[in-house]
């Protein structure tokens, strides 16, 4: 059959035809499942700890009613959300709290799935401490996405008299404290953003005197 629609139709014509068929009857790749959004926002804050004073946005998911943004957490550590009153939120991280309230929710809807945000934190392990040859050292409160070039703004800058490339930024990693070295004179006068390194609650921003 093959050799009598090759003599009708001339090979390449046939050769054509057939790879059309193949096309259509092969079925369209499976699409790919959605990815659950992760607990507790982005990866820069999942180790946060939540402390009094912290607002926090709430989502569950499919259940808008249940959702709540502004949640403040309360002086004695908790919080309270639609069918969820007392709840303990202090000490916790984004994720830790996102698990409790899955099973406490568990009682009224099936497989609930809560994601929590911190929106605003002022607690105090959510300060980045900005100290040294900048025009007003202080603590700073700590947002998601917060790079180093954001602090030194936020502290208005480096003073004629600072070291800006021996600068370091100190971080408490698992009990002991890790020293970064910065070049922020680079980073304010040459644009190199390879210094602007992504900030954590609780890191110390140092900023040196120059010798000279």
């Amino acid at each position: 059959m093959l050799r009598s629609a090759s003599r009708i139709l001339g090979p390449s014509l046939l050769c054509a035809l057939v790879a059309f068929g193949c096309a259509i009857a092969a079925p369209p790749p499976p699409a790919a499942a959605p990815q659950p959004v992760a607990s507790g926002g982005a990866a820069p804050a999942k180790n946060y700890v939540i402390g009094p004073g912290d607002v926090l946005d709430i989502f569950v998911w499919q259940n808008p009613d249940l959702s709540q943004k502004a949640v403040p957490v309360r002086p004695d550590g908790r919080i309270s959300t639609p069918l969820i009153a007392n709840l303990v939120a202090a000490g916790k991280t984004p994720v830790e709290l996102a698990q409790d309230m899955d099973k406490a929710l568990s009682a009224y809807i099936r497989s609930p799935r809560v994601t929590v945000i911190v929106s605003r934190a002022v607690g105090i392990l959510s300060q980045i401490q900005v100290i040294g040859q900048v025009l007003r050292p202080e603590s700073i409160p700590y947002h998601e996405g917060m790079r180093v070039l954001d602090a030194v703004l936020a502290a208005g800058g480096l003073t004629p008299y600072a070291a800006g490339n021996r600068a370091k930024l100190e971080r408490k990693v698992d009990g002991r404290v890790e020293t970064l070295h910065l070049k922020l004179s680079n980073l304010i006068n040459k644009g190199d953003l390879s210094q602007n390194l992504a900030l954590q609650p609780g890191d110390v921003l140092v900023v040196p005197e120059s010798l000279f």
